[in-house]
């Protein structure tokens, strides 16, 4: 997956890194690296953590609303974190590339996963990878797809964040099911 998401990085860079004078050229690589590090991470631990539900609320859109989403302000809060520690950038310069950068990054990669004419990302690899292979025996998808399905918790007609949170809490729920992957 990292190889994958460092083109879509790399793909995304263009004014926020590769044409940018903050960042010397020669190190164009090293931040598009630093910049797929810090959104896998984010993944890692998110899912580690327990918080699932925000995992599941990013993969279960078209991507519109990725940075309100707590992996995403993970992701480029350690975006921002890299850029000031590696190369010496101030808040306000690092928050400009991570702000831009992340999201954009974000939003490619959940419509990536959710073209399956698009082979490049596969939901059920990535969480394989970011769960260091826990995941194996989960079908990601049919789960995705079983969240889309049976959301309305509340049986109110629409799907909205109370749904969620009530689809994730609860004895027995899924993060119940799902953190007990991670805590092995």
């Amino acid at each position: 997956m990292i190889e994958n998401l460092n083109s879509l990085v790399k793909e995304n860079a263009g004014a926020t890194i590769i044409n940018n004078t903050v960042i010397p050229n020669e190190r164009n690589d090293e931040a598009v690296r630093e910049a797929s590090t810090a959104i896998e991470d984010s993944l890692k631990t998110s899912l580690s953590g327990g918080n699932v539900k925000e995992v599941a609320n990013l993969f279960n859109g078209t991507g519109d609303n990725v940075t309100a989403n707590p992996v995403t302000q993970q992701a480029t809060g350690n975006f921002m974190d890299r850029l000031q520690s590696r190369f010496g950038l101030n808040v306000q310069q690092a928050a400009n590339i991570a702000n831009n950068l992340v999201p954009t990054v974000f939003k490619r990669l959940v419509q990536k996963t959710a073209d399956p004419a698009d082979k490049s990302f596969d939901l059920q690899k990535i969480f394989n990878e970011v769960s260091e292979g826990k995941t194996n025996d989960l079908n990601v998808k049919g789960m995705m797809n079983k969240l889309q399905g049976s959301m309305d918790r509340d049986s109110d007609g629409d799907v909205d964040l109370q749904d969620l949170k009530a689809f994730f809490t609860g004895s027995g729920g899924v993060v119940d099911k799902i953190k007990g992957l991670f805590n092995k």
